[in-house]
């Protein structure tokens, strides 16, 4: 027998919405609204949930998280709503249905679609997913300084209006930018102060925090990035020790078992760690996660799965995994920057930060599907690693005026700390994260 929807408990935070354009609950009526357009419009950082009548419907940007949990009770079904596993099961528990949580039945709205469910109860509703972002491919002419100016001048926007935002909501609040003097994040930095000095706003609020943890090369890299464009004052650089580095912790707040994501959550919760003690009322971070996923940028040889044909012929490989519907999509975490982004954004709010990265808007995005990548690699792996350092460094230099030093690719986790000893310390593989990420949350 098919019994409807009898109690939906939203325990998404309306705080964590930062929508300019839109009261919260007109971003949610939009949700029932026919134009998937009608979504996209919804300018900011949300997840938002909305019952009418028997149908709910969820959606999310690409840099919250939001999952959702069916619950059996005798008096009627019941959906929980909420940006963490934890945060479900210790819901369900005080309603006396602890019983029933397992991790693996958590689902995750994957980002840039409307997901509807009908019926909700017994038996259990098959969720129908309609896409709300569709950027079009390749259509930006092969030519490295428009294709620069046209994604950094994206950038700049998007930084600009979360500016704007910042000024009106909290005049003067100091802005801190996870820097490491690599590409994504030095031209974080570089727009963000940039668009400060546009805006007449004071530069002084500003730091960039790089982590030190005593091995890794990316504060060298970071002192040299700063030095050579005469911005070495904004440096501040975060000491923590190694066995500060914690498997559990990272495992607890990232929620997930894959080993590059959740040693970069434990790397990030140093950092975090670090910036608050030092800096207890400090609310915003800046950051650079999505960058690499925007330019392909990701070493194909280490994931037997990718071939060059795969990376640059699927439509935001990166940002979405292989898609809703397909065989691998994940139901439980959806797929590429769509479930990894949670490395960022949990470490974040573990210790009280509200993140930003303008990487994940719609409308950078679109300028990155909008590069001929194929085009302009022919399907050359080398040519398609070069491509973002160019691509970025001729941005920046049309959109700031800043000559953008380049240096080589490294991951966050790798800059803070060399791999192997990273990897002496966290130690593991897939398959004993998992494992421990489950014993954890027995």
């Amino acid at each position: 027998m098919e019994r409807h929807v009898e109690r939906v408990v939203d325990l998404l935070d309306p705080g964590l919405n930062r929508i300019r354009n839109l009261s919260v609950e007109e971003a949610r009526r939009r949700l029932f609204d026919g134009d998937p357009a009608s979504v996209l419009g919804i300018e900011g950082s949300f997840a938002l949930v909305q019952r009418e009548g028997i149908r709910v419907r969820l959606a999310r940007s690409l840099d919250r998280p939001a999952r959702y949990f069916l619950a059996k009770r005798q008096e009627g079904p019941a959906l929980f709503v909420a940006d963490r596993m934890d945060t479900l099961r210790d819901a369900l528990a005080r309603e006396g249905l602890a019983g029933q949580f397992h991790p693996s039945y958590t689902r995750m709205v994957p980002a840039h679609h409307v997901v509807e469910l009908r019926l909700v109860g017994c038996p259990d509703p098959e969720p129908t997913y309609t896409r709300f972002f569709t950027p079009e491919r390749g259509v930006q002419p092969p030519d490295l300084d428009a294709i620069g100016a046209a994604y950094v001048g994206a950038l700049a926007d998007e930084v600009a209006l979360w500016l704007q935002d910042l000024e009106a909501a909290e005049p003067g609040a100091p802005i801190g930018v996870a820097f490491s003097g690599g590409i994504d994040s030095g031209a974080v930095f570089l727009v963000v102060y940039h668009t400060l000095l546009r805006l007449g706003l004071a530069p002084a609020r500003l730091k960039a925090f790089v982590l030190d943890l005593g091995q890794g090369p990316d504060v060298a890299q970071a002192r040299e990035f700063l030095a050579s464009l005469e911005l070495s004052l904004f440096l501040e650089e975060i000491a923590a020790d190694p066995s500060e580095l914690d498997l559990d912790e990272a495992l607890r707040v990232v929620e997930d078992y894959k080993p590059l994501d959740v040693d970069c959550a434990a790397v990030g919760l140093a950092l975090c760690r670090g910036i608050r003690e030092r800096y207890p009322e400090w609310r915003h971070l800046v950051d650079g996660d999505g960058g690499d996923e925007n330019l392909k940028d990701y070493p194909i040889e280490e994931n037997a799965e990718l071939t060059i044909r795969s990376v640059v012929d699927n439509t935001m490989l990166y940002q979405e995994g292989w898609g809703v519907g397909r065989i691998k999509h994940s139901l439980t975490y959806s797929g590429g920057l769509s479930r990894s982004y949670v490395r960022t954004y949990a470490p974040a709010r573990r210790h009280g930060f509200l993140g930003f990265s303008p990487y994940t808007r719609p409308r950078v995005l679109a300028v990155a599907e909008g590069i001929p990548f194929a085009t302009l690699t022919a399907y050359d792996v080398p040519r398609l690693y070069a491509l973002k350092g160019e691509v970025v460094r001729r941005g920046v230099k049309a959109v700031t005026g800043f000559d953008m030093p380049v240096f080589p690719k490294r991951r966050f986790q790798h800059g803070a700390l060399p791999a192997a000893s990273l990897r002496s310390r966290l130690g593991g593989d897939e398959d004993s994260y998992r494992r421990r990420f489950f014993a954890l949350q027995a």
